[in-house]
């Protein structure tokens, strides 16, 4: 007699595949489902292991574009950065991934759903929280085996170390790359990067899948977005991470010079600060939760007038901006030019400045009385 159906988030490695067999074993039906979300996977390998191991159903699906358009692109209109320097690679897939595992689970009947995430790590909060809020009904099936990730962390845990050079599988080592700079024109419109044309050679990306994997592309081959940081996990300890992150990096900083010169700067002002709680809520696992749905919503609508192109270099692990241009551009050359007054009186600087000076010197008349008095 079958226990029930259980969704097992599959990738063909050790640890899924022991769990597939234990819950097989403990007498559930299994029903394993791969995401293709980008990785270089040999997926129909994996299909077959499933297969013999026992699975009932496998589901391959190719989740690539819906990941770009749907989690990536919010990402970038936000400038997603976790404290100051993780651009969340892992954390946006998570929520891609378990929005489909939580759809078949749906669909095939099945009760339970499950994954192979450590127990000490933020992916099984971000795989759980995800489901729990679409399929609240489900129950989850969690076994810690992942062998494979606690036998590859081992040097990272020594922290002064410096991590081995064949673990970098998307970037060149900066030292190894081309000394010829890749010269990019990305275009955006609503803060989402619609087109990136390569001014070297012409070559022409225009749908979100083919911008995203050819900055990865081009990034990758440069050696950018390498990083080596400490973060806070969500259960309150600290952990190594090593990310690579080429294309996310060229885009953040495109799109950060485009938001700059087409926003409002008290628009700006807030949103840097709900970019910040994105960041956070995105790392933490909270994607479906209804403030980071308020907060989505607000970012988008800070959005609406970012449009324009970004020319940039990229070179030796470097991204460099060279010029940018906009229809809805809020620089004015005549209004800031130092050779024509046009519409601006000087003489309305000195009100200003009085009027901001009265708190500065309220200040510091209050510090020379107490330090008279002291």
């Amino acid at each position: 007699m079958s226990k029930g159906k259980v969704v097992l988030a599959y990738s063909g490695g050790l640890d899924t595949s022991c769990i597939l067999v234990w819950l097989k074993e403990q007498g559930y039906d299994v029903i394993t489902y791969l995401a293709n979300i980008g990785q270089d996977e040999d997926f129909e390998a994996a299909r077959k292991k499933a297969e013999s191991l026992g699975a009932k159903k496998v589901f391959i699906e190719d989740l690539r574009t819906e990941f770009v358009e749907d989690f990536i692109w919010p990402a970038v209109q936000a400038n997603a950065v976790y404290e100051d320097r993780y651009l969340l690679g892992t954390a946006v897939a998570r929520p891609c991934i378990a929005r489909r595992q939580v759809e078949i689970a749906r669909r095939e009947g099945a009760q339970y759903v499950s994954h192979g995430a450590t127990g000490k790590g933020n992916d099984q909060i971000r795989f759980e929280l995800t489901c729990y809020a679409l399929y609240p009904e489900v129950k989850v099936s969690f076994m810690d085996a992942n062998l494979m990730h606690i036998s590859e962390c081992v040097p990272l845990c020594v922290f002064q170390s410096r991590a081995p050079a064949d673990l970098y599988l998307m970037t060149k080592n900066p030292e190894d790359s081309p000394n010829v700079q890749d010269v990019l024109e990305i275009e955006f419109k609503k803060g989402v990067p619609v087109k990136v044309t390569n001014m070297n050679d012409g070559i022409s990306k225009n749908t979100a899948l083919d911008v995203f994997s050819y900055l990865n592309e081009i990034g990758g081959k440069h050696g950018v977005g390498r990083i080596d940081i400490v973060e806070n996990r969500f259960i309150g300890m600290k952990s190594r991470g090593i990310y690579e992150t080429p294309g996310g990096t060229v885009l953040l900083k495109a799109h950060l010079d485009i938001e700059t010169f087409t926003m409002d700067k008290e628009v700006r002002r807030i949103k840097q600060g709900l970019g910040i709680k994105f960041s956070e809520l995105v790392y933490n696992g909270f994607w479906y939760s209804p403030e980071c749905n308020f907060v989505r919503h607000c970012i988008a609508k800070s959005q609406e007038n970012v449009e324009g192109k970004v020319q940039l270099s990229v070179l030796k692990g470097q991204v460099y901006i060279l010029g940018r241009e906009s229809p809805k551009s809020l620089y004015n050359e005549e209004l800031v030019s130092m050779d024509v007054q046009g519409d601006y009186d000087p003489c309305d600087a000195s009100g200003f400045i009085r009027i901001n000076a009265v708190r500065l010197r309220e200040h510091h008349r209050l510090q020379g009385l107490s330090s008279t008095k002291q």
